[in-house]
């Protein structure tokens, strides 16, 4: 396996993909690519076509897939308020498929087409945000696979509106859907998650709930719950559960203790002071253990280091050959006073490996064993490299 990535400043769109590619596939030495993704900013959304074109006539892939976005992340660097393009070009000793899955409605039953069914170990995701409900895709194959392969990538945000969205397939720029790869083979991702929070108080067992209403939690309501934890913090913790409480449900509850990635987090949308119930963003059910959790710059430095211990862990002696950042637009410089923070954090704490990335509007990335469209979220997929290959 080797992996090749660049990313150009070029004003010029054709020059700028281009020139990526071109320094991408001098990184592959001899190796040709069959697989390439490509994220471009969205000053470049009306030359979509010229950047696909570019890419293919530097390198020849196999296959294409990736998006126009609101900014776009290279090895080391984010790019999020100038023309840019970031080429990711890999030779993979496995098999590679793109594909384009669409979503429809008749008579209030949603179904998917063009999602490959054939046994695939991982999958590459990008979708518009107008046109496909990527959470509800995540949770039919959730229900229908407990175990199904991860999912690793992002909504689409380079457009403002419906018909906006510019995906790259192969030759093929298209303005709806969802676009993909299918891995299968020989070939080892890693994806994880960072969702940039840390727990407060303790974890907590719901024992009324309906939907995503918590009418009980250990037999107190909620909102008591959520008083009890305010004055039990320091004044730092007080004021960021002010600014947006967060709630964390374990995902596998056969642990039977709970550490950062144990929990999907979602925000806290409402309280009923009258009842004390609570609403949270996504559906609760009885029995399910929670924790609250708090969000800031701090939180989310500290949650990404420990995801990529995680990660340095998992690889052991082997090297991360490349990966794929999926970041949140409400990360980057909304969240962090350093510039480039999660891709310099990855090139630090991975040994530089090529990266190629881009700002999303919704991560899309495991918990556990099931995968979740996330939000404020860093989502990776690492890819890794056999240390006797060549």
């Amino acid at each position: 396996m080797k992996i090749g990535a660049a990313l150009s400043i070029n004003p010029e769109a054709r020059s700028a993909a281009a020139e990526a590619t071109v320094e991408a596939a001098h990184r592959l030495g001899e190796r040709e690519p069959n697989l390439a993704i490509v994220f471009a900013s969205a000053h470049f959304a009306q030359q979509a076509e010229a950047i696909v074109d570019a890419v293919h006539e530097a390198a020849t892939p196999q296959a294409l897939a990736g998006c126009v976005a609101e900014g776009v992340v290279g090895t080391g660097k984010e790019v999020e308020s100038q023309p840019a393009v970031s080429v990711w070009l890999a030779s993979l000793e496995t098999e590679v498929r793109t594909f384009h899955c669409q979503f429809s409605q008749t008579n209030g039953h949603a179904a998917f087409s063009g999602w490959p069914e054939n046994p695939v170990g991982a999958y590459l995701l990008i979708a518009d945000p107008f046109s496909f409900p990527a959470d509800l895709l995540l949770k039919s194959m959730n229900e229908r696979a407990p175990a199904s392969p991860f999912i690793a990538g992002g909504v689409a945000s380079g457009g403002r509106s419906p018909g906006e969205t510019r995906l790259f397939m192969d030759r093929k720029v298209m303005d709806s859907g969802a676009v993909g790869v299918a891995l299968t083979g020989n070939v080892e991702v890693v994806a994880l998650v960072s969702q940039g929070c840390r727990p407060i108080g303790q974890v907590l067992t719901v024992t009324r709930s309906e939907g995503n209403v918590i009418f009980e939690l250990g037999g107190k309501a909620p909102v008591q719950r959520i008083q009890e934890l305010y004055a039990s913090l320091p004044e730092h913790d007080r004021e960021l559960m002010t600014e947006g409480l967060l709630v964390g449900r374990v995902i596998d509850e056969y642990k039977t203790e709970f550490e950062r990635g144990d929990f999907l987090v979602r925000g806290l949308v409402g309280a009923d002071p009258d009842s004390g119930a609570i609403a949270v963003g996504d559906a609760v059910a009885v029995g399910e253990t929670i924790q609250f959790h708090v969000r800031d710059e701090a939180s989310a430095d500290e949650d990404l280091r420990t995801t990529l211990k995680v990660a340095r862990d998992k690889f052991g002696d082997r090297r991360v050959a490349g990966g794929l950042l999926f970041t949140c637009n409400g990360r980057g410089s909304r969240m962090f006073s350093t510039p480039d923070h999660d891709a310099a954090l990855l090139a630090s704490e991975l040994d530089d490996p090529p990266i190629a990335g881009f700002f999303c509007a919704g991560e899309l990335g495991p918990v556990g064993s099931k995968n979740f469209l996330h939000g404020f979220t860093a989502s990776m997929a690492l890819f890794s490299e056999d240390p006797k290959a060549p």
